[in-house]
């Protein structure tokens, strides 16, 4: 129990922290932290967001799939690291479900298939970009009474959908709800590698009329996520479980939530949620200004019992309230701060780049990636690190590659952070230094770019599903000599054979891969016929083995005549 003199102390920490946060100046470099959740909400409800194009043929397809694509650029490119995609969206789903039907804004039409699957397809173009992917699922309403979602859930369970006004709701009372909701979610769940469900309105409707205590109405919402949690984790423990809450979970010492708040109006104990471990991390809606966002933001932070808290920016409000970008930069700021993550609503008003507020975030705030923090209350046991970590260097690009670790959690697979730095040894706490994460596989190529004109040191380290990460692997710069000669006629001759590299025989490959010459190792071949350019240089050994050992720049100098420079990278 908190004494008075304990409450004092606390209500009077809290202030102090308040004005030191306010009167700090807005800036992205406060810190760059390595480990922080940068969200969207992705909506496809009338689509807001995505899809813009009805996919009732092949090339109305592509288009929706291009759409999607060109977001997720977008997204990646600002520093998003989690999308929130709209999955099932009045009574209806933008995947094939056996529960519920397709939703109208794929085709135009309810219960009409698009001919792909979207959530499939999102899920993997996240995935290749280094973002996870959240199922957002809306739970409570169910859509327009007259609408074919709602009509097709009140023919099938018709005790449990209430109407308010023109709309239908699943009643938060019928133990039938959380039963339902559940089913869903483990559907989602089994059949897609979704990184997290999202669960939205999982609260009683605004204007509900409660013929119960909300106490008691808080013990009907809590048992609806109780089932959900049961249902996903025993298909995946590593799949989390966040839910959007209203902004300001209650009334606080010295703020008032002016009458809209989670716990009290609506039977939302989210807070409680945490404390009890059936909810991995919350995003709060905190679609407010000034005194009514950061003290209920420093409220969240210090009643997260150790999970994961994302404010919800309402950043809709620069157009719709005419708010200045300055308070959504300061709420970012004074969030990354207070060590909690920011999600953006909505994707379009992001992209869409009002007022500024999608250039600040990608030239400025999050202009260097962050990671998604690990769940470590679900296991904190970290994967073996990667071996054996060679480098090759070629005309346009670092390839680099890896033998897998080993997975000590049970997650179902290993992925891989990639850093990079001018520095030995790559400093793998620096957030500058991520090049990639979250890679798939085990080898990745690093194009040349204005980032990457010369060697890196390069480091990689294995990543489980809870997030839990290795130590790192590191290599130093690829050690690289470079032999030139000009006027030296047409023959090209491959520098004597170190003792190590076993080579019978030598290929010259163009930049498609295809072969132009193939030679004895120590034989030379004519180049006079081969345009100006960069070509790759490979060795053939016993038992067909081959090993890229550099690559050929064949260049005319108009007084000389041809000529080439060969740069040569050899590798025990």
């Amino acid at each position: 129990m908190i004494t008075t003199g304990r409450l004092r102390l606390h209500i009077k920490t809290t202030l102090l922290l308040l004005l030191l946060l306010l009167s700090m100046p807005i800036s992205s470099q406060d810190t760059l932290p390595k480990y922080e959740t940068r969200a969207v909400w992705l909506t496809t409800l009338n689509k807001l967001d995505w899809p813009k194009t009805n996919a009732t043929s092949q090339a109305s397809v592509e288009k929706q799939k291009s759409e999607l694509c060109q977001i997720l650029d977008q997204l990646q490119k600002a520093g998003v690291n989690t999308v929130m995609l709209q999955t099932r969206v009045r009574a209806t789903t933008i995947y094939p479900s056996a529960i519920e039907p397709w939703d109208f804004c794929l085709t135009g039409t309810t219960g009409k298939a698009p001919g792909y699957d979207p959530l499939a397809y999102a899920i993997e173009e996240c995935h290749k970009r280094g973002m996870e992917l959240h199922a957002w699922i809306v739970t409570i309403p169910v859509g327009k009474w007259k609408a074919e979602g709602c009509k097709r859930l009140r023919k099938k369970m018709p005790a449990v959908i209430k109407k308010i006004g023109d709309e239908g709701y699943m009643n938060p009372e019928k133990k039938e709800t959380g039963e339902y909701i559940a089913k869903i979610c483990k559907e989602v769940v089994s059949n897609y590698d979704v990184d997290g469900i999202h669960l939205d309105y999982i609260r009683y409707p605004e204007t509900w009329k409660f013929n119960v205590t909300k106490n008691q109405g808080r013990k009907y919402i809590t048992d609806i996520v109780r089932k959900i949690h049961a249902a996903i984790k025993q298909e995946k423990k590593w799949v989390k479980l966040t839910c959007s809450p209203i902004g300001k979970y209650d009334n606080l010492t010295r703020y008032s939530s002016k009458g809209w708040n989670a716990k009290t109006r609506v039977c939302q104990d989210a807070q409680e949620w945490l404390r009890m471990g059936i909810m991995d991390g919350l995003y709060p809606m905190m679609y407010f200004s000034g005194n009514d966002f950061y003290p209920f933001a420093i409220d969240w932070k210090e009643q997260s019992y150790g999970r994961t808290i994302v404010s919800g920016l309402g950043i809709y409000f620069l157009r719709d309230q005419n708010w200045p970008l300055e308070e959504v930069k300061r709420q970012m700021s004074v969030s990354r701060r207070l060590g909690i993550g920011h999600a953006y609503f909505r994707s379009q008003f992001f992209t869409g780049n009002i007022k500024g507020i999608y250039d600040f975030a990608a030239n400025e705030f999050d202009n260097h990636p962050a990671l998604v923090p690990a769940m470590t209350w679900c296991s904190d046991a970290k994967p073996d690190a990667p071996e054996y970590l060679n480098t090759e260097r070629l005309a346009y690009a670092d390839h680099i590659s890896w033998n897998e670790g080993k997975n000590n959690s049970d997650g179902d697979y290993l992925m891989y952070n990639i850093y990079a730095s001018d520095e030995y040894p790559v400093d793998i706490n620096d957030a500058r230094n991520i090049v990639k994460s979250r890679v798939r596989g085990n080898s990745y190529t690093i194009k040349y770019d204005n980032m990457y004109r010369t060697a890196k040191n390069y480091a990689v380290t294995a990543v489980d599903r809870y997030g839990n990460e290795s130590d790192a692997i590191r290599t130093k710069a690829v050690a690289s000599s470079s032999k030139s000669y000009s006027n030296n006629g047409t023959m090209f001759r491959m520098p004597a054979l170190p003792v190590y590299l076993d080579a019978q025989f030598y290929v010259i490959e163009n930049t498609r891969k295809e072969i132009v010459a193939a030679v004895p190792y120590n034989k030379a071949t004519d180049i006079s016929k081969l345009r100006d350019g960069i070509y790759i240089v490979r060795t053939i050994g016993k038992k067909a083995r081959t090993h890229r050992v550099g690559w050929l720049k064949i260049h005319t100098d108009r007084t000389k005549g041809k000529g080439y420079t060969l740069t040569t990278v050899w590798k025990k």
